[in-house]
Parts: structure tokens; C-alpha cells; sequence
């Protein structure tokens, strides 16, 4: 259920290193978080060039059950927003590994990608909720 190719936190969120020669990630909820969450409804996101820090709040997710914080698993500048979920924030329930993403983002401490766990352990995790 949850992709290899990713890291994640204990919040719920991951990152796909996109081009590590770019420090590039991609950034989006699980399916565990937006099953829990219900419907989503609004999505406070940060604009483009804005910095996020490690596993500090970037946002806020409002679904028909509650209004959660997002949180960030790595620290850079956001180059990129999804633009659809303004309109369309379904797709977060629909497709949270893939049009339901969140954030593109230029990391500026690849290391952080180490501290969080691979699918096999976030599935552990979830499993033991």
C-alpha cells in the first residue's frame, strides 16, 4: 500500500527524492492520513518560495471530520505547489501517492531523508495505531 520509493514521518506526510541532483522532493499525505481525515475539503498550502523546515508545520489540511496541521519532512525552498488541489482537493483522497501531491520542494539537508522510515517500517507503525 505504501509505495517503496518514499520516505515517511511519524505525521503521516512523505517525500520522494525526484532528482537527487537537484535536491528535489516531492511531498504529500499518506493514505493512512487522508482514510483518517475523511473527505478533504481545503488545503492551506505554502506559496512558492517559501521555506519549510524538518518536521515543522507547512500547512493545514480541512477535511469534513476536522482541520489538521501538515508537516514537513524536510527542510527547503518550495519551487512548486500543486495548483489542482485549489480546485480539486479530492485528489488528495483519490490519489495521495501521486495527483493528490502537495509540495515540490529543493531540500537543503538531504540527510533528513535518513531519519525517516522506509515504507516496511511506516507500515509497522501504522499497524501498531
Amino acid at each position: 500500500m505504501n509505495p517503496d520509493d518514499r520516505k515517511y514521518t511519524q505525521e503521516h506526510e512523505w517525500a520522494l527524492l525526484e532528482q537527487a541532483d537537484a535536491g528535489t522532493v516531492l511531498v504529500g499525505i499518506t493514505h493512512y492520513a487522508q482514510d483518517q481525515l475523511g473527505d478533504v475539503v481545503y488545503l492551506e498550502l505554502p506559496e512558492v518560495g517559501a521555506t519549510v523546515g524538518h518536521l515543522a508545520k507547512m500547512g493545514e489540511i480541512e477535511s469534513v471530520k476536522a482541520v489538521s496541521d501538515l508537516y514537513s519532512p524536510v527542510s527547503g525552498a518550495v519551487t512548486e505547489v500543486n495548483g489542482r488541489l485549489a480546485h480539486e482537493p479530492e485528489l488528495v483522497n483519490n490519489d495521495p501517492f501521486g495527483d493528490g501531491w502537495m509540495l515540490r520542494v529543493r531540500i537543503t539537508d538531504p540527510s533528513e531523508l535518513d531519519g525517516l522510515m522506509d515504507a516496511v517500517a511506516y507500515g509497522e507503525y501504522v499497524g501498531q495505531l
